[in-house]
C-alpha cells in the first residue's frame, strides 16, 4: 500500500469537514508522520459504532529499544507489556470525549491486568514497533467534525507516541528491571522440571488479593513463608538466589481450617502459569505452564469426550468413550474436564474440593458397602489419583478441608494456619496408619481420544464470523454462546477473543477440518508462533484486542461449543 504524507491526510480531512459520516471511509490507509507511520486500518460506520482501529508503526532504527531488551520470548513479552501499560495510561490522560456524538473523541487500547501476556496491542520485531488502539472519529449527529479529528491526529497523538514508543522516554533502570524480572521468572519455570517440582512459591510473596473483584495485592497481608521441610533455593541470572517452598511432583494435599488461606494458596498457584508484573506480590509464584484447574460444571456442553475411566455403564446405555451431552451433571462434567486436561497434555491438576462433585471425588467405605461397585457407574477420582502420577506423570494439588481419605494418597500434606504453611506429612501418615485407612486403587487407562474433529458446519458460514467476548465468562461465536466462566485460568477478556479467532481459523482451514483435535490445536498454535496473533486476526476485526491463551483453554473451549 502506497503511503501518503501527513499533509495529504490533513487536506483530505478539511475536504470532508461537515460532510456525511460515511466519507471518513476514504481515510483508510497509511500516512508518513516522519518519526512514525500512522495506519488507519478500519473506519467505524457511524459515531455510535465501535471506534475506528488505528495503529502507529515506528521503524526498528528509530525507537531505540536495544535488542538485548527483547531478544528472547519472555523478554519481548515483558517489554511489550511495559510499553502497553504506558500507552494505555497516556491515551487516557489525553482523551477528549466531549468532541461530539456517540464515541467521538474516545482513545482506548487493550486493558491490562497483573499478568504479562502476549497481546496484539503492542508488538516489537526486527522490522518495527507497533501500537494498536481505537479512536472515536468525531461527529455531530452523523456529520463529520474534521477539525476535532485533526486535533486528535496532529496534536494529541504525536504527544502520545513521543511519550510511549521511544526508549529515550524511559528510565534505563526501569527497562533493565523489567527485563531482569522476566528472565528470572523464566529461569525458575525451567528449573521446576529439573528439580521435579510442580510449583514454587517464594518467601515474602503476598498471596491474598485486595478484594473479590481486584487482582491487586492485599495491604498488610501475611507474607508467605515456606515450611523448612520444603524450602528450596533457586539460582536466577540476576540478583541473589531466591528461596521459597518447592511443591514436589506427585500428590499434594492442602488442608486446614476454614478462612485460613487454603483456597488463597491454590488461587495463587492457578495464576502462577503466567508471569506477573513487579509489585504484584506473586512475581515468584511459578507453576508449571500446563497446570489446569479442574472443577465440576453442572449444565456444560460436552462433545466427544472419553470419560470411561470414571463413568461407565450409564443407566441409559450411553457410550462413555464418545460421551456427548448438552447438560452435563457435576460428575460427568468433572470427568470431561479431566479428559480434556489429559488430552491437552497437562501435567498438573489443581483442585479445590469446594467446587467439585463429591460423588466424583470420593466414595467412603460405608457407602461402598451400601452401594456395590458394580452398581455404581462412577469410579471416584481418589482411586485414580496415584495412577495418574505413577503411570502418566500427572501430579495433583488438591485443597481438602473435610475429606480425610485423600491423606492416604498424598506424598505431601500442607496445613494452612492463619495464612502460614506447615508441613504435616508425617502427622498425616501416622493418622492414616492408626485408622487403617486403605483406598482401593485403579489404573488410569490410556484414553481413546477423538480421532477427528468431526466438523460438518459449512465453511462459508465462518467467512463473516462474529466474535464477541462477555468479559471472561463467555464467548459469542456467530451468536452461539460458549460458556467459559469456569475455565478459571482465563484472566483477560482478550483471551476469549483469541479463542474465538482460533476456532474461526480452524473452521476456515480445509486441512484442519480433517485433522484430529490435537493436530488441529497444534496447527493453529504453530501458526501463531510463526506470525503472532495477527496471523489469525482478520484485517477488519471489530471484536477487541486478542490476548494469547494456552492450548488447555482451546481444548476446553472446543468441547463446550453447542450445536
Amino acid at each position: 500500500m502506497q503511503l501518503q504524507t501527513m499533509q495529504q491526510l490533513q487536506t483530505q480531512l478539511r475536504a470532508i469537514n461537515h460532510k456525511p459520516y460515511g466519507m471518513y471511509k476514504e481515510l483508510a490507509g497509511g500516512y508518513d508522520f516522519k518519526t512514525y507511520l500512522l495506519w488507519i486500518d478500519h473506519v467505524q460506520g457511524d459515531p455510535f459504532a465501535s471506534p475506528s482501529r488505528v495503529r502507529v508503526e515506528i521503524p526498528a532504527a528509530g525507537h531505540g529499544f536495544a535488542p538485548s531488551l527483547w531478544d528472547s520470548f519472555e523478554k519481548r513479552i515483558a517489554l511489550e507489556d511495559l510499553i502497553l501499560r504506558r500507552f494505555g495510561k497516556t491515551l487516557k490522560e489525553n482523551e477528549e470525549r466531549r468532541m461530539g456524538s456517540g464515541k467521538s473523541g474516545n482513545l482506548t487500547t487493550c486493558r491490562v491486568g497483573q499478568e504479562m501476556l502476549e497481546r496484539i496491542a503492542v508488538t516489537i520485531s526486527r522490522k518495527s514497533l507497533e501500537g494498536r488502539f481505537e479512536v472515536g472519529f468525531p461527529a455531530r449527529g452523523r456529520t463529520i467534525l474534521a477539525d476535532e479529528l485533526i486535533t486528535i491526529l496532529f496534536e494529541i497523538l504525536p504527544k502520545v507516541v513521543e511519550q510511549t514508543f521511544f526508549a529515550a522516554k524511559y528510565r534505563r533502570d526501569t527497562l533493565q528491571k523489567r527485563m531482569e524480572l522476566a528472565v528470572n521468572q523464566q529461569a525458575i519455570r525451567e528449573q521446576l522440571e529439573e528439580k521435579k517440582l510442580a510449583a514454587f512459591v517464594a518467601n515474602g510473596s503476598i498471596l491474598p488479593r485486595e478484594s473479590g473483584v481486584s487482582a491487586r495485592p492485599m495491604k498488610e497481608a501475611v507474607a508467605f513463608s515456606s515450611p523448612p521441610e520444603l524450602e528450596v533455593t533457586l539460582k536466577v541470572p540476576y540478583g541473589a538466589p531466591i528461596t521459597g517452598m518447592g511443591i514436589p511432583q506427585g500428590v499434594t494435599v492442602i488442608t486446614g481450617g476454614g478462612y485460613h488461606g487454603k483456597s488463597t494458596l491454590l488461587k495463587a498457584l492457578e495464576a502462577g502459569v503466567y508471569n506477573h508484573i513487579e509489585g504484584d506480590g506473586r512475581e515468584y509464584v511459578i507453576t508449571r505452564a500446563d497446570a489446569m484447574k479442574l472443577r465440576a460444571e453442572d449444565g456444560r456442553s460436552v462433545r466427544d469426550c472419553d470419560i470411561s475411566a470414571f463413568i461407565r455403564h450409564l443407566p441409559n446405555g450411553q457410550d462413555t468413550t464418545r460421551f456427548q451431552t448438552e447438560n452435563a451433571s457435576g460428575s460427568t462434567s468433572q470427568a470431561a474436564n479431566v479428559t480434556e486436561a489429559v488430552e491437552a497434555q497437562s501435567r498438573l491438576f489443581l483442585i479445590d474440593e469446594d467446587t467439585t462433585a463429591t460423588n466424583f471425588m470420593i466414595r467412603d467405605s460405608l457407602m461402598a458397602q451400601l452401594v456395590a461397585d458394580e452398581e455404581e457407574p462412577i469410579t471416584p477420582f481418589i482411586r485414580k489419583i496415584r495412577s495418574l502420577y505413577e503411570d502418566h506423570g500427572i501430579s495433583t494439588i488438591i485443597v481438602a478441608g473435610s475429606c480425610g481419605d485423600y491423606l492416604a494418597e498424598a506424598d505431601v500434606v500442607l496445613r494452612m494456619d492463619r495464612y502460614c504453611v506447615k508441613d504435616v506429612t508425617q502427622q498425616a501418615e501416622e493418622l492414616v496408619e492408626k485408622n487403617h485407612c486403605v483406598i482401593p486403587r485403579e489404573t488410569f487407562p490410556k484414553l481413546a481420544f477423538t480421532k477427528s474433529w468431526n466438523v460438518t458446519i459449512p465453511k462459508d458460514k465462518y467467512l463473516d464470523y462474529k466474535i464477541k467476548a462477555n468479559g471472561t465468562d463467555g464467548i459469542s461465536l456467530n451468536y452461539e454462546a460458549v460458556d467459559v466462566r469456569y475455565l478459571e485460568q482465563i484472566v483477560d477478556s482478550g483471551q476469549c477473543i483469541t479463542l474465538g479467532l482460533m476456532i474461526r481459523d480452524l473452521l476456515l482451514s480445509d486441512s484442519c477440518r480433517k485433522m484430529s483435535k490435537r493436530q488441529a490445536v497444534e496447527a493453529v498454535f504453530a501458526k501463531v508462533k510463526r506470525g503472532g496473533l495477527a496471523a489469525i486476526t482478520p484485517k477488519g476485526y471489530s471484536c477487541g484486542h486478542p490476548v494469547m491463551v494456552r492450548p488447555q483453554e482451546l481444548y476446553a473451549c472446543m468441547n463446550r461449543i453447542r450445536g
